[in-house]
């Protein structure tokens, strides 16, 4: 008999493992979505091209100071600096087409390609940036999109404000999902609970093993949860390897300790108010729920 139970513990365990960590990997996902858009957000801000126009007669020297000075701006993320003859080469080699048969000059200006830090990568500040950038007396002109800035924040700003709602509600349900799933499991004890609390055993000692039981569920559950978002990852890695610069190692981190953290928390809360319920209920209303 006391095999029987014993295996009925473990399906249970098992039963409730799976329903748990599926929904810790729905919320691990949701958080790995958050945090990465996040960091897409940084990474398409710090793309944002300001093109520096600089006069043909500055020596090599003045370059490099130039170079030098607006590397240390704030609104710097880096900075290149393209020449004459690299910015012809490099038209050639995108239009096939060498403008120089032609008009018999180059017609292209040096320029330093200058990508903005994102927290700077805002119209206000790239403006603010652009004019400094014109007082120098060195810079023929300096040319950025608008427009595209004004998008790339306006869009990335309803993205986050959607994000934050879905995450919120994903967690809610998350919850629930979870807290129904170790309330099943204490409600076919709910006897064994009541009986022990006829013979005398105190409430800490009644709540102990369901605690433990819901702390091993977490462990385990959030374990399983990492090891298939890691697997996720790791998929994607080898699909675009690119895509490292959106999920690093601190999203990874941050995503399987909250999904550890979360699992570990969640279920033994809702083991601790689960058994609690029952607990306080009389013999009578066991048979009525």
């Amino acid at each position: 008999m006391s095999k029987n139970k014993h295996s009925i513990f473990n399906t249970q365990f098992i039963t409730a493992t799976i329903s748990t960590t599926l929904v810790l990997v729905l919320l691990g996902t949701i958080v790995l979505f958050v945090i990465t858009a996040q960091n897409l957000s940084t990474f398409v801000k710090e793309n944002i091209n300001v093109s520096v126009l600089i006069s043909d007669e500055l020596s090599e020297q003045k370059i490099s100071q130039m170079e030098e000075d607006i590397l240390k701006a704030p609104y710097t993320k880096s900075v290149e600096y393209i020449s004459k003859e690299q910015a012809l080469e490099e038209e050639i080699q995108a239009q096939g087409i060498d403008p120089t048969e032609f008009i018999g000059v180059n017609p292209y200006t040096a320029s330093f390609e200058i990508k903005i830090n994102a927290t700077h990568a805002n119209p206000d500040s790239i403006a603010a940036a652009v004019k400094e950038l014109k007082e120098n007396p060195n810079v023929v002109d300096v040319i950025y999109s608008q427009d595209l800035i004004k998008s790339v924040n306006d869009n990335i700003r309803k993205v986050s404000i959607i994000l934050f709602i879905i995450a919120i509600l994903f967690t809610y349900i998350s919850f629930a999902l979870i807290n129904n799933t170790v309330r099943l499991t204490i409600f076919a004890k709910r006897f064994i609970i009541n009986t022990m609390k006829l013979v005398g055993a105190s409430w800490n000692f009644i709540r102990r093993p369901f605690l433990a039981h819901g702390f091993t569920l977490g462990i385990v559950s959030a374990a399983i949860a990492d090891l298939l978002i890691l697997g996720g990852i790791y998929w994607l890695y080898k699909f675009e390897p690119q895509i490292i610069a959106i999920i690093n190692m601190k999203a990874i981190i941050i995503v399987s300790a909250s999904v550890f953290l979360f699992g570990i928390v969640i279920t033994f809360l809702c083991t601790f108010f689960s058994i609690n319920k029952y607990l306080k209920m009389s013999s009578n209303a066991l048979y009525y729920i």
